[in-house]
């Protein structure tokens, strides 16, 4: 999964991603990593790894990653070409959702390129050029699908509909992300790669002295929520400076920090499971003495397509999958133990996966 970092200059982005990087440099044991300056890996917290490792006295832990993209560039007129301008379409429309940073905080050390702060006007400033972008884009299909219809297929007719309903959403200033499609629209609208039809959290960067307040006591971070809803986008209130502290401490040190903040996890922590839930994730999970590990699948994913994420050979000859839940495996001690107990369950192609599921799956090619 991947997801690009957005935001103006200044609000920040920088400081935030500092904090994924700064993380994987600390953290050896632990899979996040520097790949290249501007994207950084982290790994999807996950609880369960580590008692089901123990269980198992495994030799390696595996967890599902993220990776961000630290995308420069955005600013006023980036559609055209400002700033960095076409390097940051090409790289927003790889990535599988965005995570927009949003100033939410005063300091009169730090200098806004709007000289304001205000999120609402930030935030509409980047989805415009987005707007933009994908107008033009849009436009292109639309002009040869309407130019089409004379032909007599009725393909183009239904295609350039389509397009005419996501240019006008467009031309009102609204992101595609918002417009309800029925199942085929859906695939027909992913494989035009827009950049608004990607699912958005918007990360409210709130500064140190609001750290341990409610939203609702910080009026910048409530406009953001409010803004976010009319979008059914997600909100997540984070301090970017704090996160970059936190990710420079060994975990020990990280998870003192934290109490006497009285948070419960980071906000790092926290913005990639919003991300997982956001994309609609779940992970499965194998084990054993060699190395236990979660795999990443969409919500609804089958049991076949599930062992393909292992290998294609698992796919395809796939002939069952052995599961049991992981806190019932752990309640029974062992495999072997859930076994003879009945726990196991066989599930054949059909079987939609579970997130949580321990799974052995037997195939033959």
């Amino acid at each position: 999964m991947k997801l690009g970092v957005v935001g103006l200059p200044n609000v920040g982005k920088s400081t935030l991603f500092n904090a994924i990087t700064h993380a994987g440099a600390q953290a050896a044991n632990f899979p996040f990593c520097t790949i290249e300056p501007n994207v950084g890996v982290v790994a999807v917290p996950d609880e369960r790894l580590a008692q089901l490792a123990a269980l198992y006295n495994c030799k390696k832990i595996t967890p599902a990653t993220i990776e961000f993209v630290d995308i420069a560039g955005l600013v006023k007129g980036a559609s055209r070409g400002e700033g960095l301008g076409n390097k940051f379409l090409a790289h927003i429309r790889e990535v599988d959702a965005i995570v927009h940073v949003v100033r939410c905080f005063e300091d009169e050390n730090v200098t806004h390129v709007e000289d304001s702060v205000d999120p609402i006007r930030d935030i509409n400033i980047i989805n415009l050029e987005l707007i933009l972008a994908d107008m033009e884009s849009v436009q292109k299909r639309y002009d040869k699908a309407f130019g089409m219809i004379k032909s007599g297929d009725k393909k183009y007719k239904i295609e350039s509909d389509l397009l005419r309903r996501i240019l006008d959403r467009l031309e009102e200033e609204k992101p595609v992300r918002g417009i309800e499609l029925n199942e085929d629209e859906q695939k027909y609208v992913d494989g035009l790669f827009l950049l608004t039809s990607k699912p958005v959290i918007y990360a409210a960067n709130i500064s140190e002295s609001d750290m341990g307040k409610s939203d609702g006591e910080i009026p910048l971070v409530q406009k953001v929520k409010e803004f976010a809803k009319t979008e059914n986008s997600e909100t997540l209130t984070i301090c970017a400076r704090t996160e970059e502290e936190i990710s420079q401490l060994e975990p020990e040190e990280a998870s003192m920090f934290l109490e006497e903040l009285g948070l419960k996890e980071s906000g790092l922590n926290r913005l990639v499971k919003a991300s997982y839930k956001l994309l609609g994730l779940i992970s499965y999970l194998t084990a054993g003495e060699p190395e236990t590990r979660a795999w990443t699948i969409k919500e609804g994913t089958k049991a076949p397509q599930a062992a393909g994420k292992i290998h294609t050979d698992f796919e395809k000859g796939f002939i069952r999958a052995e599961c049991i839940d992981w806190k019932l495996l752990l309640e029974c001690g062992s495999y072997t133990k859930a076994k003879e107990l009945g726990k196991v369950r066989s599930e054949g192609k059909e079987y939609v996966m579970k997130d949580g599921d321990v799974v052995l799956f037997r195939f033959n090619v």
